[in-house]
């Protein structure tokens, strides 16, 4: 089992820029990728952005060109660098790790884009 921790999250007027960061303890050495989702209200929970253990990354088309992860150097931890932030972007975002036995989740952490 994998747990997982988000910080970061907070109320930011449209333009402007947070960093999210997750920290994940426990069986860390059997994760394969780590990542972000979100969920609106009144919407299905989505992907941003994941990055494997090899580097390779992946973006939703809504986010590419101003969000970047990244992995920390322990490989435990992820990062998630929003720019240009807009208000369609206001909702819960969750850490996820992919492993071995399935995927962990944090309990999230709220970003609200005022216009």
């Amino acid at each position: 089992q994998v747990q997982l921790v988000e910080s970061g999250g907070g109320l930011v007027q449209a333009g402007g820029s947070l960093r999210l960061s997750c920290v994940a303890s426990g069986r860390i050495f059997t994760i394969n990728a780590m990542g972000w989702y979100r969920q609106a209200p009144g919407k299905q929970r989505e992907l941003v952005a994941t990055a494997t253990n090899g580097g390779s990354t992946n973006y939703a088309d809504s986010v590419k060109g101003r969000f970047t992860i990244s992995r920390g150097n322990a490989m435990n931890t992820v990062y998630l660098q929003m720019n240009s932030l807009k208000p369609e972007d206001t909702a819960v975002y969750y850490c996820n790790a992919d492993t071995d036995r399935g995927s962990n989740w944090g309990q999230g952490t709220l970003v609200t884009v005022s216009s």
